[in-house]
């Protein structure tokens, strides 16, 4: 199983701040492929990710990033500083 988690934007068009998902993705690009595939919710969240960043274990990271021993994935748009 993996925690994943959504923030800001992302959790307001998925609709869940967290979820378990029990997954055979190797890589976040695939988590975000089989997610995608669920529900038109999470490919509107997914649609475009140029617009989202990724940590992986609460380490910032790529969408190829592997998932092999990951116990959260989470899903944010870009941080801007203020």
């Amino acid at each position: 199983m993996l925690d994943v988690m959504y923030f800001a934007w992302v959790r307001e068009r998925i609709g869940l701040p967290r979820e378990q998902v029990d997954t055979e993705a190797t890589t976040v690009a695939d988590l975000v492929q089989e997610l995608s595939a669920r529900e038109q919710r999470y490919a509107l969240a997914f649609a475009d990710l140029a617009a989202l960043r990724v940590a992986v274990d609460q380490e910032l990271t790529g969408f190829d990033a592997p998932l092999a021993g990951a116990r959260e994935v989470a899903f944010f748009p870009p941080m801007t500083g203020g």
